[in-house]
């Protein structure tokens, strides 16, 4: 009974490891606020407006080449 108490300690402790390695709370909102609606109270500024655009542009060609990296990775 004890060693059962003890493995599932161990495999809780293990799950939670992975959870917190794979954790993209800070990724994912920065994904929300430069994909999602814009927030009112951010500073309208045409230089920071030029800069999220270029983010966003440089984000979609990574993810665009990284499928075509993938998809020929696959094919050979």
């Amino acid at each position: 009974m004890k060693e059962q108490k003890d493995l599932e300690d161990l495999n809780k402790e293990t799950n939670q490891d992975w959870k917190r390695y794979f954790q993209l709370g800070e990724v994912t909102t920065y994904f929300a606020r430069l994909f999602g609606k814009k927030d009112p109270d951010a500073p309208n500024n045409f230089n920071l407006k030029m800069m999220h655009g270029i983010n966003k542009i440089s984000i979609v060609m990574f993810l665009i080449a990284l499928i075509i990296m993938v998809t020929r990775a696959i094919i050979r």
